[in-house]
């Protein structure tokens, strides 16, 4: 058994199940407190029931992404010892910074917002929301920061066989870990805007509590039109970026084998990584991703073929993963932009009603899949041109790794199966009497 292949899949496993709920997290918490301080400025009883749904689903999804998120940090002890004691005066640092200052203040503000309804003012409780809210986007940009360094390594020297911290602001305000926050948190907001649409949809359809419901698809509405205009527009930078210090993965996410000006993008096409070839290409456009990773049509761009094989990201998942990305990205604005239009004839329009609740779980595919294109794609690096992810594993034995990843896939399919359950449970529900 691979130890390195298993180690791969138990984290991998871990860290796509615990970002089915971080998302939610980020975009549900700035919905909620939009919503509490409408109320606390209008007066509006809507509003203070449209908070109280909304922060119960947002608290049970907190709940369980924070039980899912512990045993993360764990793995790099027990999996990927030697990546922390190689890398870990930088990556360790950052997540300590997460941990002492946004985790734990998130952590204590929502309690503060829990128990707090009959103990502070109306504009006092409405404000600690609009903290957790920060404090959990705090909390991202961190963890961001730590994943960009891995990506483009920054601000360390070797010293003693290991990289040791030099330039801690070279490493917080390193371009693709910003753009990997911008993209990241942007998308998280298209996720949550998803889910609030598509739970109201489904109430609408139903023609119950249709002022609460009309109410919170319009708000959705518009932070998801917003958020899927700025993923689209974030992405297109993080890819000039990517080109510019992942070129590897770049060609890649398109299966371009040569090295070429004018480099076209192909509308279909399957790659064949054993010939160093695509065995089918249909509807090529010239320069296009020249354009894309350039901005320039005639730029040249490096095919895979000028790689060597050991340093090439697996192509086809790469190449599957960012095609239905940046596919469904454009669906999300398509979706948008057409309920902005119908925005005041909802219940007029079942059919779109029936799209938005049947495209809740898109987002998350969406999100899941740029995850899958930024990690895979940087392979064989776990820190781009420093240290190989083989080099980065614990010598243990391939068998107790198997062990923990079926414990793994058991336990969190379990919370993950109650997780929904409640979230669908009381989303179907609706709004409780007080």
């Amino acid at each position: 058994m691979d130890v390195v292949l298993l180690s791969r899949l138990q984290f991998a496993a871990a860290t796509m199940f615990h970002f089915l709920f971080v998302p939610l997290t980020l975009g549900l918490s700035v919905m909620v407190a939009y919503m509490e301080t409408r109320y606390v400025r209008t007066g509006d009883e809507t509003y203070l029931a449209m908070t109280k749904f909304w922060g119960k689903l947002f608290l049970i999804n907190f709940a369980v992404g924070i039980v899912t998120g512990i045993t993360l940090e764990f793995q790099f002890g027990t999996n990927w010892s030697r990546y922390s004691a190689y890398v870990g005066d930088i990556f360790g640092s950052l997540l300590a910074i997460e941990a002492t200052t946004s985790f734990f203040l998130e952590s204590t503000l929502l309690g503060v917002w829990i128990f707090g309804w009959k103990k502070l003012s109306k504009k006092a409780h409405a404000t600690v929301m609009w903290l957790v809210a920060l404090a959990g986007t705090t909390s991202a940009l961190w963890i961001l920061l730590a994943n960009g360094w891995m990506q483009h390594p920054v601000g360390y020297v070797i010293r003693d066989g290991r990289a040791e911290l030099e330039n801690f602001a070279a490493v917080a305000f390193n371009k693709f870990g910003i753009l990997e926050f911008f993209h990241t948190v942007s998308g998280a907001y298209v996720l949550s805007a998803f889910f609030v649409m598509g739970v109201s949809a489904y109430h609408l359809l139903k023609k119950q509590h249709v002022e609460f419901f009309t109410r919170s698809f319009k708000i959705a509405l518009v932070f998801g039109l917003a958020s899927s205009i700025f993923v689209a527009a974030i992405g297109d930078t993080h890819g000039v970026h990517v080109t510019k210090v992942q070129p590897a993965k770049l060609a890649a996410m398109e299966s371009h084998w040569g090295t070429t000006t004018r480099a076209p993008i192909h509308l279909f096409a399957i790659p064949d990584e054993k010939n160093e070839r695509n065995i089918i290409e249909i509807g090529s456009i010239p320069g296009i991703l020249s354009l894309l990773g350039y901005h320039d049509i005639n730029a040249e761009v490096k095919g895979l073929r000028d790689f060597p094989k050991d340093e090439r990201p697996p192509v086809m998942l790469t190449f599957i993963s960012f095609r239905a990305m940046v596919g469904l990205g454009t669906l999300f604005i398509l979706l948008t932009v057409y309920g902005w239009l119908r925005r005041n004839r909802l219940m007029e329009s079942p059919n779109y009603l029936k799209i938005m609740l049947f495209a809740i779980p898109l987002p998350y595919i969406a999100i899941e899949l740029g995850w899958v294109l930024a990690e895979v794609g940087r392979q064989p690096w776990i820190v781009y041109g420093l240290m190989r992810t083989s080099d980065a594993v614990s010598p243990v034995a391939g068998s107790q790794v198997l062990f923990s990843l079926i414990g793994f896939l058991v336990v969190y399919g379990l919370l993950g199966a109650i997780g929904f359950y409640l979230i669908a449970m009381n989303a179907r529900k609706g709004p409780m009497p007080e």
